[in-house]
């Protein structure tokens, strides 16, 4: 008896946008994670806009990309490829801020998205996650929503506030750097800062408990820059604590990111608030300490509360030198427990792969 071959899966072009915060090396991990992700569901189509040399290198674009850097022709070639029913899309991961120019994206896509689901094609978002949460925002999110056949959020509070779709962790989790694998702490030498410019500075005894824990355990002290926005307090914390300082003039941030990673897996302790600063630590194997100057942003601990990881950060308002150095020292005894937790979420993360692969090429064969 003859039997019939299955048909053989056509892959839509998928329309996705990489640009973002071309000073911020922690929006090229998360870009980079999901074009990764994408390419074996089908040719990418990625925006980048003005997006400098180094940052659209980080990207990891391959020749078979299709890159666009003028927005108004990748969204005719969306239009056009959608009319065709060949397209897919899929929103870029990371924060959006729920203001007009923050939703653009989520606005202007609409009459794509539309023809998109009209012909049969799919619309996908994930590892998003909301800046604020004022009411007018997400009424104007509704549309954008409900043409999403998948929509997966970054953190519970954004899950809870648009309604509708489930959490998953953060896309720059699934990165696993060599140094993770090293599970003898006593091998890392360094003690690795990187703080915000556009928050107070540190107190005396927030300098004085970073110093302690680095000394207590003969760690150098290295202070780095992810953000260029941030590179002139970098300078000066490493001043204030008798550091190194690996800095950044905003070029060559394919370069930037290895230097960095190269520090990260020397470090055994990772103290900073920006996530994206630990995240990367963390997946380098280092130990993460959201070592916070007040309590006015609980961002961090809600997207390490994601990926089912708790009690990373801490808030030094209020406490003392030896207070906070109590509370890093026992987030570096939970190093086994922590890189445990990163392990769990890596696979959580493997399974949100096999389902965005699922839904973008279901329903494709001709």
């Amino acid at each position: 008896m003859s039997q019939v071959a299955p048909a053989e899966r056509m892959l839509r072009q998928i329309f996705v946008p990489a640009r973002g915060q071309y000073d911020n090396i922690g929006d090229i991990l998360l870009r980079r994670q999901l074009l990764d992700w994408l390419r074996g569901s089908g040719p990418l189509h990625v925006y980048v806009g003005k997006a400098p040399d180094g940052y659209a290198r980080g990207l990891g674009l391959t020749p078979g990309d299709v890159q666009y850097r003028s927005f108004r022709r990748w969204y005719a070639a969306a239009l056009r490829s959608a009319a065709h029913g060949q397209a897919s899309y899929v929103f870029k991961p990371g924060e959006i801020q729920l203001t007009l120019v923050g939703m653009k994206e989520h606005l202007a896509m609409l009459p794509v998205l539309a023809l998109v689901r009209a012909r049969h094609g799919r619309v996908a978002r994930v590892g998003v996650g909301s800046r604020n949460f004022a009411p007018l925002p997400r009424a104007l999110m509704g549309p954008s929503i409900a043409l999403s056949n998948l929509s997966l959020w970054r953190d519970a509070a954004t899950a809870g506030y648009l309604g509708r779709g489930n959490v998953m962790p953060d896309l720059a989790f699934a990165s696993r750097g060599s140094g993770v694998d090293s599970v003898d702490i006593a091998c890392r030498d360094l003690l690795v800062v990187s703080m915000r410019s556009d928050l107070d500075y540190p107190s005396a005894a927030w300098l004085s408990a970073v110093r302690a824990v680095a000394a207590d355990h003969g760690l150098q002290i290295w202070c780095v820059t992810q953000v260029l926005r941030d590179d002139t307090r970098c300078s000066q914390l490493a001043a204030d604590l008798g550091g190194e300082a690996l800095r950044w003039n905003g070029t060559g941030h394919d370069e930037q990111e290895q230097r960095l990673r190269a520090v990260y897996r020397r470090a055994a302790l990772a103290v900073s608030d920006r996530l994206h600063v630990l995240v990367g630590a963390l997946t380098e194997g280092a130990v993460p300490a959201a070592l916070l100057v007040d309590a006015k942003s609980d961002k961090i601990a809600r997207h390490f509360a994601a990926a089912g990881l708790h009690d990373v950060s801490i808030v030094s308002a209020g406490l003392t030198a030896a207070e906070i150095t109590e509370r890093l020292q026992n987030l570096l005894g939970r190093r086994t427990a922590i890189l445990a937790g990163l392990a769990e979420a890596q696979e959580e993360l493997h399974n949100v792969r096999r389902l965005l692969d699922r839904v973008l090429t279901s329903e494709t064969a001709r």
